[in-house]
């Protein structure tokens, strides 16, 4: 295999698979992990990629994950998940606990297994998708902008602990993005999920995909250090401009 390898966790649907699409056309074997096999082995297939199962939030799986990936110059920390929108005060614990795993120790275990194939590399480049709440707060949503701000954190200290390394590390912030996100967080409420979008023109998964191949195709001395991208109706996490 003379392609580059690239992994991207949380692929079968959403930002994740959009993104296997674009690093395959860019040029990148892609190795593709998620829980829904049956889902990723459809997206692997259609870009020539390696569908892999993966439960992030399970050290096991982790483990036999990234033994089964022979190199790796790129990854993607794309797996996690909002969980409700339940105020501090009626916080379900729960709720709280999936999201941290999902968000935060879902990337740390990736990330650690992954890292002496990075460096091995040569070029590595570790991209992770946080959130715009991952620099902002909102009403009912303590549980995921803190897993957020936790998830930015490690990935903005690995940052400077790995300096002088062949790695390089990238923040993606999305704002309003229509995938499935809404759909998780409301437990399937699908008519829910909808009116988060009423009226705005939000971003898709394939908006954010071209983002994240331009950061990791970029010559090997340039590191992208946070990219935070919204819909132009949407100036914060709590406001936008809607039509109708």
């Amino acid at each position: 295999m003379n392609k580059p390898i690239a992994v991207v966790t949380g692929a079968s649907a959403g930002i994740g698979a959009a993104t296997a699409r674009h690093l395959a056309a860019a040029g990148f074997h892609v190795v593709l992990g998620a829980r829904r096999l049956d889902r990723l082995a459809e997206v692997a297939g259609s870009v020539g990629g390696d569908a892999i199962e993966l439960d992030v939030t399970d050290p096991a799986s982790v483990e036999a994950f990234a033994n089964r990936v022979p190199e790796c110059h790129v990854l993607v920390n794309n797996a996690g998940g909002a969980k409700g929108l339940d105020r501090v005060d009626a916080a379900d614990e729960q709720r709280w606990r999936w999201m941290f795993e999902a968000n935060v120790l879902g990337t740390l275990r990736v990330t650690k297994a992954l890292l002496p194939k990075l460096i091995a590399s040569g070029n590595g480049h570790v991209v992770t998708v946080t959130s715009i709440a991952a620099i902002e707060v909102y009403d009912g949503g303590a549980g995921y902008t803190a897993a957020k701000h936790a998830q930015s954190a490690l990935h903005r200290t690995l940052r400077g602990e790995f300096l002088g390394e062949p790695l390089r590390f990238t923040e993606i912030l999305p704002g309003m993005v229509e995938t499935e996100f809404s759909a998780v967080r409301f437990d399937g409420d699908t008519e829910r999920a909808e009116k988060v979008y009423q009226g705005i023109d939000p971003l898709t998964a394939d908006d954010v995909a071209e983002v994240i191949a331009f950061a990791v195709t970029r010559p090997p001395h340039v590191n992208l250090d946070q990219i935070v991208l919204k819909p132009r109706a949407q100036a914060s996490a709590t406001r936008a401009h809607r039509t109708g």
